[in-house]
């Protein structure tokens, strides 16, 4: 394949990823393309393309996270429309991928809501799809057509060395993150624990037993979101109670859906959490924003990401970039 030339690539932010978008165009020094999002008077989309998208490959960049209806439905509609304009190819790029837990039957008669989401895309006129930190490594089966499920273990890993955390150990909240905590583990060179929960309903859990050394060392529980807090609270609960010196919460996606804020506002007050870090997958507006919130942006490696796939450059030689620079700093810190 031969490599594009940026004339022929139109970069497009909606409403959820509007400021995260120009960091990204900025970077892979692109000028956003412009788009109109209207509304008729009973409140349905009225999209309007003002940059022309014709035989143009297009990275459209949208997050379906709160409010995930309406931002899923802009984004479906946006992708018609480009569609019926003649794109050459459509990237969508989702940040955070809404309805990504529903991704099994829990009980009977009930939905997989999120193989539902693909299809939509898909059908939508969807060719690619560009994503971090997806709920399940195995949804990306959900798509018959490619998926790039990106990781911000690196960006996260980049934050916790500049911070020089002396003897640390990497938690999972459950047994299903195993993966991804032992990934920034490896990353760090440090220790891993996990903690054994038991799930009663959504957003509610409740921890059985820890497993792993965590007495007297600095905890860093990492998850790919955090919705109410409830699961990760409880987790930084019990590492303390087993005796951690410390405790900090990592995350990609940050919720903050119903009282989180104040739930992590008082846990930094009583000394059970020290900070809570996430990336900038979903744009936090002020009010859900506090102090111990740390906020990581990985619009560079979007950037990085997107830019590679202009070139027709392989996405792994930028994790082995980020990966060899990262061991640099690692052992720099150790010094």
């Amino acid at each position: 394949m031969s490599v594009l030339d940026k004339n022929d690539v139109v970069v497009f932010g909606l409403s959820a990823s509007k400021e995260f978008s120009k960091l990204v165009c900025q970077k892979i020094n692109l000028k956003p393309g412009e788009i109109e999002v209207g509304r008729f008077a009973d409140g349905e989309f009225n999209i309007q393309l003002k940059t022309s998208v014709r035989g143009k490959e297009i990275y459209l960049i949208q997050s379906t996270a709160p409010p995930v209806n309406e931002n899923l439905m802009e984004l479906l509609i946006t992708l018609d429309a480009l569609m019926r304009a003649s794109a050459a190819k459509i990237h969508v790029v989702i940040p955070y991928f809404g309805y990504a837990r529903q991704d099994r039957k829990m009980l009977g008669r009930q939905p997989i809501t999120c193989k539902l989401v693909a299809n939509l895309l898909v059908t939508a006129g969807m060719e690619r799809l560009i994503t971090v930190d997806l709920h399940s490594s195995q949804e990306q089966g959900f798509f018959d057509i490619p998926v790039d499920d990106l990781r911000a273990t690196h960006d996260l890993a980049t934050y916790i060395i500049s911070k020089e955390i002396k003897n640390p150990v990497i938690v999972s909240p459950d047994h299903g993150g195993v993966v991804r905590a032992r990934r920034l583990a490896d990353l760090l060179g440090c220790s891993l624990a996990v903690i054994d929960k038991r799930r009663f309903k959504p957003n509610q859990s409740e921890v059985q037993f820890v497993l792993g050394d965590v007495k007297g060392k600095n905890a860093i529980i990492i998850d790919d979101m955090i919705d109410t807090g409830g699961t990760i609270l409880n987790a930084a609960k019990a590492i303390k109670e087993h005796d951690a010196k410390s405790v900090h919460l990592l995350a990609t996606h940050g919720l903050f859906s119903l009282d989180a804020i104040d739930k992590f506002k008082q846990a930094i007050k009583d000394g059970i959490i020290t900070e809570v870090v996430v990336t900038d997958t979903v744009t936090l507006p002020k009010e859900k924003q506090f102090q111990g919130l740390k906020i990581v942006s990985i619009a560079d490696f979007i950037a990085n990401m997107i830019d590679a796939s202009i070139k027709n450059k392989s996405l792994t030689q930028v994790y082995d970039n980020k990966t060899e620079l990262l061991l640099k700093k690692v052992k720099k810190s150790v010094k």
